[in-house]
């Protein structure tokens, strides 16, 4: 049977978070593909890539995997009871329920993160807690039929777990190898644990007022969820 995969596509979504796994998980045998928002028209991604769904939130069918990336645009996701409301329709039925980045941030919104292992971009790590969750830092994190990834990058990751998942070891691999996927990175500055103490504070000093708007959107969805 067809299995049927969706990433909600949303205004300032970053697109790697949404086209990584999406290359991964079109590459697996039998999959039918669906770029979901409200409307069909054109959204624009956090780095100005222009995107368009293919399906509306009223038309999507019952998803197998539905999949919230992070961007930008994740805090008017996280107070959108719209968009709300149709992650929680679908992630009652799907056979898995996943994130890249600060999409977890979204599920946690709607309810979807209390008492489960979650993990988000590092720079927004402590907010997870404030949702329910289980904070874990690790590229990829499990827990149960929810599927969490890391910042970005991390995506790619994810979705070679996921892929194991549904089609076996040998088959995620062979995605693998037709996606060249071997990160071999020119600099060790990928985490905060490995980029240079200067390069953190930096990262640090940038991601701040955006960690503030987070905060605090993240505890007045925290208030409607009586988390507080």
């Amino acid at each position: 049977m067809t299995l049927q995969i969706g990433f909600l596509l949303f205004p300032q979504v970053q697109q790697l978070d949404l086209t990584g796994p999406y290359d991964v998980l079109a590459s697996l045998p039998d999959v039918k593909m669906h770029l979901i928002w409200k409307d069909l028209v054109p959204v624009t991604a956090s780095t100005g890539l222009l995107l368009k769904p293919t399906i509306s939130f009223d038309d999507c069918p019952d998803l197998d995997v539905i999949c919230v990336p992070g961007g930008a645009g994740v805090g008017a996701l996280m107070e959108d009871q719209r968009t709300l409301n149709f992650i929680k329709r679908q992630a009652a039925q799907a056979q898995y329920v996943t994130s890249v980045c600060t999409g977890s941030l979204v599920l946690g919104a709607a309810g979807l993160l209390q008492s489960k292992r979650a993990t988000t971009h590092w720079a927004y790590h402590e907010l997870l807690p404030k949702l329910g969750a289980i904070a874990v830092q690790d590229r990829v994190v499990r827990d149960g039929n929810l599927f969490t990834g890391g910042g970005i990058t991390a995506g790619i990751d994810f979705a070679l777990v996921l892929a194991e998942e549904l089609v076996g070891t040998e088959a995620a691999q062979l995605i693998q190898l037709q996606l060249e996927y071997a990160p071999a990175p020119p600099f060790e500055s990928g985490s905060p644990q490995t980029a240079p103490r200067a390069i953190v504070e930096e990262a640090c000093l940038r991601a701040a007022p955006s960690l503030k708007l987070r905060t605090e959107i993240t505890e007045r969805a925290a208030a409607k969820l009586n988390l507080r």
